[in-house]
């Protein structure tokens, strides 16, 4: 329940600290004097866009702020979603608006996403204007309505939970169908693909070995004569020609006889000998390396032939390396064989599929079976309060039809109505604007039976009736506040002669010239001269006076 409310600088409401209790609260006023900025305030906290116009003339921020007591465990879940600590049966929530335009929100004061607060709003709140008769007409709205008279919580969330498992399965099944339908049309090109890159046995490193290979084929004979022309010079093949190896040898020999003569010398002469045994390990290193060099033209023409293959597959692919056409060769079988495994996983699936759809099937009959048997029960109590409320031949019915499969199940709830009791049709065709609040009116009195309602507030839900029809509609009212709190704003003296607690809003002009907005509670004989004006007008008549006295003793 709404415990208290704490306004500053919202639009004519300089400063307002005002408590509320339990049952039902009435707020009354002179037209214009601000109740709907009441209203405003709350739908501020509630999450509704802020914008600048919402500070009173010459305000850098205004504050809206609310504590509400016995917050239910819907309540302390979703705070917990947002890490935010419940106090006990408390809730603290307030908005700060910036003259830019800007908000804060926090619960608890701690900091909080406005979303938290649209969330919130629905548990805390519930604020019936004249416009939300409208709901009536909503398909949604008609057939919460008789889930709640149904007490159909439970299997409604054990069925939106199936219908989810059954949306979730349904798209993957679609996801894949899409993929397999995808790589089923791309198959014979992939295939093709594959063939080709298979037909080349592709070897890692291979392309860096063929051109080595290829520069040594493409340049044999220059090679050969290098080679031969180094040979010959090291070792000449005339043997009569003496080369260097064959020098060197007979300086060391020159060296030996003499080394004994010269210090020094049997050292130059070791060296000597290691450069020429150096020299002949080279020249036999290149006559290997003669030996191996391939002059065949048969084999520069498979080289080049190879070589022309994969740069061709390279530049088609547009890959770098044969590393990258091995791993798209690869994919493309993965992709070519893969059919057959998004098959299988489809037939798992739809297995899946055929499972979800039985227990959700199941569900939506015990639904619908609930739902046609509480039909009768809520059509009966409606149509008797609507009786009360002075529509003597008027007839409620709620007619439960198949309908589309959905997260509520497969029936569709439709609201008919008659105010002669002939010819029922579909509540929005038929129903008139004071007919729907009276029908509104009675939904949410029974609703607030079998429903744990969060705080109600009545905005003139009563325009548009009088006498006896009013009093009716005040006694309902004033039943609901007896186990939960209402507010009705009203101009109906005989819905105000029955509040637990009587606020009146007024407006004054403040000594710098600037409109105000306040609301106070009012109780004896200010209350009493409050009813007299509602029943009479600006003249307030001692008749007046004396029917308000009688009202405000029959209310209690």
């Amino acid at each position: 329940m709404l415990r208290s409310l704490h306004i500053r600088n919202y639009i004519l409401i300089d400063s307002l600290d005002i408590t509320f209790p339990e049952g039902l609260i009435i707020i009354t006023g002179q037209t214009g004097a601000g109740k709907s900025i009441l209203l405003g305030a709350l739908s501020l906290l509630f999450g509704v866009k802020a914008d600048a116009s919402m500070l009173s003339e010459g305000a850098s921020s205004c504050v809206v702020e609310a504590e509400f007591d016995g917050v239910d465990d819907g309540v302390r879940a979703l705070l917990a979603e947002e890490d935010v600590e419940a106090d006990g049966d408390s809730l603290l929530i307030r908005r700060v608006v910036s003259a830019s335009g800007r908000s804060r929100s926090f619960v608890n004061d701690l900091p909080v996403q406005v979303n938290l607060l649209q969330r919130l709003s629905p548990r805390l709140v519930d604020i019936h204007s004249q416009h939300k008769s409208l709901l009536l007409s909503d398909k949604d709205f008609q057939l919460s309505v008789l889930d709640g008279f149904a007490g159909n919580a439970g299997d409604l969330k054990e069925c939106r939970q199936g219908w989810g498992q059954l949306r979730q399965v349904r798209a993957q099944i679609e996801s894949l169908r899409d993929k397999l339908s995808r790589a089923e049309s791309e198959r014979e090109y992939n295939e093709s693909q594959l063939r080709q890159l298979e037909a080349a046995h592709l070897v890692g490193g291979e392309l860096e070995s063929l051109e080595e290979e290829h520069k040594g084929l493409a340049n044999a004979e220059q090679i050969m004569e290098g080679l031969s022309a180094a040979s010959e010079v090291l070792s000449p093949s005339d043997g009569e020609t003496r080369g260097v190896t064959a020098s060197l040898k007979e300086a060391q020999k020159q060296l030996e006889h003499i080394a004994r003569f010269l210090p020094g010398l049997p050292e130059i002469t070791s060296r000597l000998e290691s450069s020429r045994l150096e020299l002949e390990d080279v020249a036999s290193e290149l006559d290997g390396l003669l030996a191996k060099v391939d002059l065949s033209p048969e084999r520069l023409l498979a080289v080049e032939e190879r070589m022309s293959l994969i740069y061709s597959l390279l530049k088609k692919h547009s890959c770098a390396t044969v590393e990258e056409l091995i791993s798209l060769r690869d994919s493309l079988s993965e992709s070519v064989d893969g059919t057959a495994a998004l098959e299988d996983r489809i037939l798992e699936l739809e297995k899946q599929e055929r499972n979800f759809l039985g227990q959700y099937g199941e569900i939506c009959a015990r639904l619908s079976d609930a739902r046609r048997k509480a039909a009768p029960g809520l059509s009966a109590s409606i149509t008797e309060s609507l009786h009360f409320l002075e529509l003597d031949r008027a007839v409620f019915e709620v007619s439960v039809e198949d309908g589309n499969q959905g997260a509520d199940g497969a029936d569709k709830v439709r609201f008919l109505f008659s105010s002669t009791g002939k010819g029922l049709m579909d509540i929005s065709k038929v129903a008139s604007g004071g007919e729907l609040s009276r029908i509104m009116l009675c939904l949410k009195a029974k609703m607030a039976e079998f429903t744990g309602m969060p705080t109600l507030i009545f905005d003139e839900i009563d325009t548009g009736v009088s006498g006896s029809v009013a009093d009716r509609m005040g006694q309902m009212i004033c039943s609901m506040g007896r186990n939960m709190q209402v507010f009705s704003i009203t101009h109906l003296p005989q819905v105000a002669a029955k509040g637990d607690a009587h606020y009146m809003v007024e407006k004054s002009i403040s000594p710098d010239g600037r409109t105000l907005s306040s609301i106070r509670r009012i109780d004896g004989k200010e209350r009493v001269m409050e009813i007299a004006r509602l029943l009479s007008g600006a003249s307030i008549t001692p008749a007046a006076v004396a029917n308000a006295e009688t009202l405000l003793n029959e209310g209690h």
